[in-house]
């Protein structure tokens, strides 16, 4: 990754903290008109995932989200080589998992944002949710 090149490719989920994800649920469709994208119910948390516009970001609600800000989930090319030329410009990695759709890693910035980057492995998994109600 050259120096001028940006590292994201997109913002692909704004993962929201809910303390109450069927009432957040209901004005996000309600009031705002956004279409159900999923509502999984698993292992003692609720996330709900909500398409306000036709393309990204997918707004997800979960109340395993700590905090009051949400996190940006942006997709990257290659993982590996991202975090590699962000640590190069003095970045510090917080937490690495893997999400449905891949590996991915989350970090805050100085001021306090929440920021997560992944990589696309599993292209399959956009759609393993869709039409999902569990709630």
């Amino acid at each position: 990754m050259g120096e001028d090149e940006v590292p994201f490719e997109q913002l692909d989920f704004l993962y929201a903290p809910s303390r109450d994800v069927v009432a957040d649920l209901a004005y996000f469709t309600e009031v705002l008109g956004g279409r159900v994208a999923f509502t999984v119910e698993a292992m003692g948390t609720r996330v709900a995932g909500i398409a306000l516009t036709e393309g990204a970001p997918m707004i997800l609600l979960a109340d395993h989200v700590e905090g009051e800000r949400p996190i940006l989930v942006y997709r990257v090319t290659n993982l590996r080589t991202t975090l590699a030329a962000m640590e190069a410009r003095g970045w510090e990695r917080e937490h690495t998992f893997d999400i449905p759709h891949g590996p991915c890693c989350s970090f805050r910035t100085p001021g306090g944002h929440r920021i997560a980057i992944y990589e696309l492995t599993r292209p399959g998994a956009a759609t393993h949710f869709d039409g999902r109600r569990d709630f």
